[in-house]
């Protein structure tokens, strides 16, 4: 039978994490993705053409769907989501033990310090970014740019890349309940559970 995380989804076929994970650590993590998520869809519309509110030189320079736009926030979105997606590994068996198809790694633990150096850097990056973003903000007019989405579409840009201000402290609590939990387990690797007879 599969076994579950507590508070999660259940866990890939035949694999558990070595320790329990916090009911809140598991939501956490989930919850990165979603931040992220707002930001990409605004930017993958902008890149099919949407109107999002620029005007003058920054409606030429957004003006898509483009050879050199779209491309650029369709590849720039999904290496977002996929990089917070990477949260998942701190409270998944994955993010303990390799997977058994990598080469050469496959089967053998997650190394904690890697894993946790890995993890605060790329919080550290993300809030560093999404901070210096936030700065940027005029009221609701990027960089005080006139030619910025203003009014209700400002808004709606601004509202989308809000939520990318909570990526990087939700990593970090994650990151920090990983440690604690792997260090406590002794870097034993996840059981595999019995298979299901039935």
């Amino acid at each position: 039978m599969t076994e579950s995380l507590p508070g999660g989804p259940p866990a890939s076929k035949g694999r558990t994490t070595a320790r329990p994970v916090p009911r809140w650590a598991v939501w956490a993590a989930h919850a990165v993705p979603l931040t992220v998520l707002p930001s990409s869809v605004w930017r993958i519309l902008l890149g099919l053409g949407v109107p999002m509110g620029f005007s003058g030189e920054l409606a030429a320079l957004y003006d898509g769907p483009s050879w050199e736009l779209t491309p650029y926030v369709i590849v720039l979105s999904l290496l977002s989501e996929g990089c917070a997606l990477l949260t998942l590994g701190l409270v998944r068996p994955w993010g303990e033990v390799f997977p058994r198809w990598m080469p050469f790694i496959g089967g053998r633990n997650v190394p904690v310090p890697g894993a946790v150096t890995a993890a605060l850097l790329g919080a550290a990056a993300v809030m560093w970014l999404c901070v210096d973003i936030a700065q940027a903000w005029n009221g609701v007019h990027f960089m005080g740019d006139p030619d910025a989405p203003q009014g209700l579409a400002g808004w709606i840009m601004a509202a989308c890349y809000a939520p990318m201000l909570a990526w990087g402290p939700l990593l970090v609590a994650v990151t920090l309940a990983y440690y604690h939990r792997r260090r406590r387990a002794g870097l034993t690797p996840a059981p595999t559970a019995a298979p299901d007879r039935t």
